[in-house]
């Protein structure tokens, strides 16, 4: 009996023992294999800054949306949308300012604005050639704004700011 014990002890350890050294490489593996997040693909924080660059040129470009942004701070406005699509698609940085509702309260923007802004960013991310699942995913990320965005159900665009619209305070230089 105490031989079989002795065995079984031996065989167990044989067993065991190799299992517990693999556990540790086989956590690294499988942490590995864990896909990247939406920032780390776009291609981190280069990326998002080359691409918030870009679209926020378009937007203030576009007849149909800029006068939206009459009373901005491009500076402000371009700074907290790299922070706001950093955090959005996983990355380091914690947005830290308004709620969508409270930057957008009075602007009056249009259900037809939202939609041209999308635009923007949908030529924009064709321009830097952002492969299809992650535009997918950063438009999905941001989609659900727009009922946070949007004010008038309407299909009109280029309205002016409204006078009641108070934008967030200039960037500190």
């Amino acid at each position: 009996m105490r031989k079989l014990i002795l065995t079984s002890m031996l065989a167990l350890g044989m067993v065991v023992v190799p299992a517990t050294a693999m556990a540790k490489p086989m956590k690294h593996a499988a942490h590995a294999m864990k896909e990247k997040t939406l920032y780390e693909r776009l291609g981190g924080a280069p990326a998002v800054s080359a691409v918030i660059d870009d679209f926020a040129g378009r937007v203030l470009a576009d007849t149909r949306i800029n006068a939206k942004f009459a009373k901005s701070d491009p500076t402000r406005l371009v700074a907290n949308l790299k922070t706001f699509v950093t955090q959005a698609t996983g990355g380091p940085k914690v947005y830290k300012g308004q709620s969508m509702a409270a930057a957008h309260h009075n602007m009056g923007v249009t259900d037809a604005e939202f939609g041209a802004l999308v635009e923007d960013l949908v030529a924009t991310l064709d321009k830097f050639n952002v492969p299809a699942k992650e535009k997918g995913e950063l438009l999905a990320a941001l989609g659900p704004l727009g009922p946070q965005i949007v004010s008038v159900h309407s299909n009109e665009t280029g309205g002016a700011l409204p006078a009641s619209f108070k934008p967030a305070p200039a960037a500190k230089k």
